[in-house]
């Protein structure tokens, strides 16, 4: 008789910091089982429905919506589209047949797993954050294994089901270092340049924009420090229209940097969020960051996030309402200062995960076949 393929849902989305560590796992999962089949439940109208297909993957969009906390009409709406979405969820399982599906957090992540537990088909939850939403909380009571990237996790959910994975990172930030000489034509920074990078998620910080052109004249005095600076789609306009005023021949801008391997091999120095995925990504990097968490975030889940690191000395934070007094200075000490940057640096580079999304794709399969 000829072995049936395993069949494996992801299921979340709305953020590059879900999406990303979900194409991951698929990737992983294809990697070790090429034969295995994967279906993708997202949010409809989310960027998941745009990104997954690019990456050669089917999705199904669930019109569910998140949660208003202020009561209004969109409280209604979102019951009723709560319980079309598990309508929908018991649709997909029934259509698709899953041996096992792995829930990355995002609005699609709870009617699916839900539905998937109440059917008695094993899922995994992947916890990207510091600080468990939620909606992971209460999946946990009946997933199979939870993968997190923090230690002390174990106040959200069960210990015997946590397993410390860390979260999936794009696999072109390896071997950075070889990139060096393509950076420096790719964005055009001559050599012995310090240089700055400074990323506000792909639609952009606003603080961190203001926060680099109040010092803007102070930057453009800077003749051996080149600054890298990711806008977001947003701000890009404006920000652009705003430097001519300025003699600022230092400054690289971008509205998104789609060579961010090589922008990470030439920095010096990291500025950005406290996303999860980004948090990952730049302990694999490797290099001296200063955070400034998003306070527009749930439950300001990225603050706790970046306040991991710094406990372990391996990022210096700066709250978002100091930021515009204070990013600059502190960036130029910090390049200033080599001994505190090699610390920084080294601290960092201790808490990568390089192999999370196959650990988590092989616990996936595991699951599958109901090895576990």
């Amino acid at each position: 008789m000829e072995k049936k393929s395993l069949k494996i849902i992801v299921s979340g989305g709305g953020t590059g910091g879900h999406i990303f560590p979900a194409i991951s796992i698929a990737n992983a999962l294809k990697e070790i089982q090429p034969d295995v089949e994967i279906l993708f439940v997202g949010a409809e109208g989310k960027m998941e429905m745009e990104k997954v297909p690019n990456a050669g993957y089917k999705i199904v969009g669930l019109p569910v919506a998140g949660f208003q906390r202020k009561l209004s009409l969109k409280t209604f709406t979102f019951f009723w589209k709560l319980f079309k979405s598990m309508m929908k969820a018991r649709k997909v399982l029934k259509d698709f047949k899953p041996d096992a599906l792995v829930g990355v957090g995002g609005y699609a992540s709870g009617p699916m797993l839900k539905t998937a537990q109440k059917k008695g088909i094993p899922t995994l939850i992947q916890e990207q954050n510091s600080y468990a939403g939620v909606t992971n909380r209460l999946l946990a009571k009946k997933a199979k294994a939870i993968c997190v990237a923090y230690e002390g996790m174990d106040k959200y959910f069960p210990a015997d089901k946590i397993i410390m994975t860390g979260n999936p990172v794009r696999q072109d930030l390896v071997n950075l270092e070889s990139k060096k000489e393509e950076a420096h034509k790719y964005f055009n920074v001559p050599e012995g340049q310090k240089v700055i990078l400074v990323l506000g998620g792909s639609l952009g910080a606003k603080t961190l924009n203001r926060s680099l052109m109040g010092y803007m004249k102070e930057i453009g005095e800077q003749q051996d420090i080149t600054l890298i600076w990711q806008t977001g789609k947003l701000y890009h306009a404006d920000i652009k229209k705003e430097l001519e005023g300025f003699d600022a021949k230092n400054v690289r801008l971008y509205d998104f940097i789609t060579r961010m391997d090589l922008a990470f091999s030439i920095s010096d120095l990291i500025v950005s969020r406290a996303g999860a995925g980004t948090i990952s990504e730049l302990c694999l990097v490797g290099k001296p960051t200063i955070l400034i968490p998003s306070p527009n975030v749930t439950e300001d889940h990225q603050t706790k996030n970046a306040q991991a690191l710094v406990k372990k000395n391996a990022a210096v934070m700066i709250d978002d309402l100091g930021a515009p007094k204070e990013l600059v200075v502190v960036a130029f000490e910090l390049l200033k200062n080599a001994e505190k940057s090699a610390e920084l640096s080294m601290n960092i580079l201790a808490l990568a995960l390089p192999l999370a999304a196959r650990v988590i794709a092989e616990k996936v399969l595991e699951l599958a076949t109901g090895k576990e």
